[in-house]
């Protein structure tokens, strides 16, 4: 579909402007947004199509659920701890959040839940849906679970149980939770439109999720769909044991919910503009507005690669890379700008960056979920890389 595209982009970054109204007119893009800073200034700021399904433009400050690009956002409030002396990325759990330790997890390190490395992707205990919701029973659940592997021998992504391992180290520390830091800590000063549990004025105009699209590469799409179907521990990882659908319930985006969009499930359902996402990124690289909240030696820290190689419960390798906290610049799986390049993904192809090498924060969401070999994100990157070289 074509769309009226919005906003615009400084000449050096025509390109990026290119490929984002390319994702509508060849790659089934309805409404999404892209904003891109660099060395703490905004270069490219686009938004088009439509949020939901009753036509209603696509605004600059319409937010989208972010999916895993929830994950980068927390890494980055676990890195506000480290700078403040608070944390300690290798120290075991425990230290922050005594009853972690029990069934084997007591040498579990806050950087191998940080890295998919403890043993934790999925839960042993059926989860109700109320349960999910309300924080105290996932917890609960989590400190009676044992590893699924010895935890730092291996690693398998951590779909959904991130959020609340990483998140609540996060409010043992601080006695906030995971979205009240990100308020209070980032999105506050920094002026971000960025939430973990979002409240009702954002969920009003917030984007509506459409399914998956079919698959742009049916062949990849098949390997992943026959894993999936065969690996019992994916399901549960995703649904919580059940509690809910993941990505769909009764055929539609199960985190369209209000319900979802309400709560904190830090893994995964974060709600944010791509401004927000950019300039957050932005600040982690460079000074935005006096501002600069990572230093360079976290940033080296986070970019060192702590999981690679095929996971123990995975779809067969293509890449894949994760550092501390944050995925890495993994082609062809996903390719950013280059070795110095952190930041997530999200299930519906949304993704967000930064790159300190380039002085950049990188920010895109959309509304229409895409399928195994979604390029939509892909193409917005090259197209940035492009023009830096050039």
């Amino acid at each position: 579909m074509s769309a009226e595209i919005h906003g615009g982009a400084e000449d050096r970054f025509g390109p990026v402007a290119d490929a984002f109204a390319a994702n509508f007119t060849d790659a089934g893009e309805r409404g999404a947004a892209v904003v891109l800073y660099a060395d703490g200034r905004k270069v490219v700021d686009l938004w088009g199509g439509v949020a939901d399904r009753r036509g209603r433009p696509w605004a600059q400050d319409t937010p989208a659920i972010l999916f895993s690009v929830t994950k980068g956002v927390l890494a980055i409030c676990a890195y506000q701890l480290v700078g403040q002396g608070r944390l300690d990325l290798d120290v075991p759990v425990a230290r922050y959040w005594p009853e972690f330790a029990a069934h084997g997890k007591a040498a579990i390190s806050v950087r191998m839940l940080l890295s998919h490395r403890a043993g934790l992707v999925a839960l042993d205990q059926d989860l109700t849906f109320d349960e999910v919701l309300a924080w105290a029973p996932v917890i609960r659940a989590i400190e009676g679970q044992a590893p699924l592997w010895s935890p730092g021998t291996a690693h398998s992504y951590h779909t959904i149980t991130y959020g609340w391992l990483v998140g609540e180290v996060i409010r043992r520390i601080t006695s906030k939770s995971p979205g009240e830091f990100l308020r209070t800590e980032l999105a506050r000063p920094l002026g971000l439109d960025l939430w973990i549990g979002a409240p009702e004025s954002v969920i009003e105009r917030a984007a509506w999720l459409e399914p998956p699209m079919p698959d742009p590469d049916p062949a990849l799409g098949a390997v992943i769909a026959s894993w999936f179907a065969n690996e019992p521990v994916a399901d549960r990882a995703g649904s919580m044991g059940g509690a809910f659908g993941f990505p769909l319930t009764n055929g539609q985006v199960t985190f369209n919910d209000p319900a979802i969009q309400r709560a904190e499930i830090p893994g995964a359902n974060g709600m944010g503009t791509a401004e927000g996402l950019a300039r957050l990124y932005a600040a982690c690289v460079s000074e935005v507005d006096g501002q600069r909240i990572m230093t360079p030696a976290q940033i080296d820290d986070a970019l060192v690669a702590q999981s690679f190689g095929q996971q123990v419960f995975g779809p067969p390798d293509r890449g894949e890379r994760w550092g501390t906290g944050f995925a890495l610049d993994s082609p062809p799986a996903q390719p950013l700008l280059g070795p110095r390049s952190f930041g997530h993904a999200g299930a519906g192809g949304e993704l967000a960056f930064g790159d300190d090498t380039h002085q950049v924060g990188f920010g895109y969401v959309n509304n229409q979920m895409g399928g195994i070999g979604d390029a939509r994100a892909t193409r917005l990157t090259t197209a940035v890389r492009a023009c830096l070289r050039g």
